[in-house]
């Protein structure tokens, strides 16, 4: 049941960001291309939670009585990585869509096709 779970995590992982790249490659509207790139995001976060994980693993904080069993402690890095990753990709979405919108509102469209031949 476990390596099914694990499998599954590592499968909806890699789904994710196919579907997102599927979306930043193929479509030709900003607006598109900026929400694939975060699916992208959440894949690969999903897929640093699914490496940092351990079948009936402990909570990474040392006590006595775990001491003995520290060999089936949950890594803390992947957690702080995706945790810092979700911050820093939210932002960098805000950002994205903030000139998504800017774009949108000067040239009256969001098609990269559209875009391109304009001339500033």
């Amino acid at each position: 049941m476990n390596e099914f779970l694990t499998i599954s995590f590592y499968g909806t992982a890699i789904v994710l960001m196919l579907i997102g790249l599927y979306a930043a490659l193929a479509k030709k509207n900003l607006l598109k291309i900026v929400i694939g790139l975060s699916i992208i995001d959440s894949g690969l976060h999903l897929l640093f939670v699914a490496v940092g994980f351990i079948s009936n693993g402990t909570a990474p904080i040392f006590s006595p009585e775990v001491l003995e069993s520290a060999q089936q402690m949950v890594d803390p890095v992947p957690q702080a990585l995706v945790l810092t990753a979700i911050v820093i990709g939210f932002a960098t979405t805000a950002v994205a869509l903030a000139l998504v919108i800017r774009l949108y509102k000067h040239h009256n469209t969001a098609a990269i096709d559209e875009i391109k031949n304009l001339k500033w």
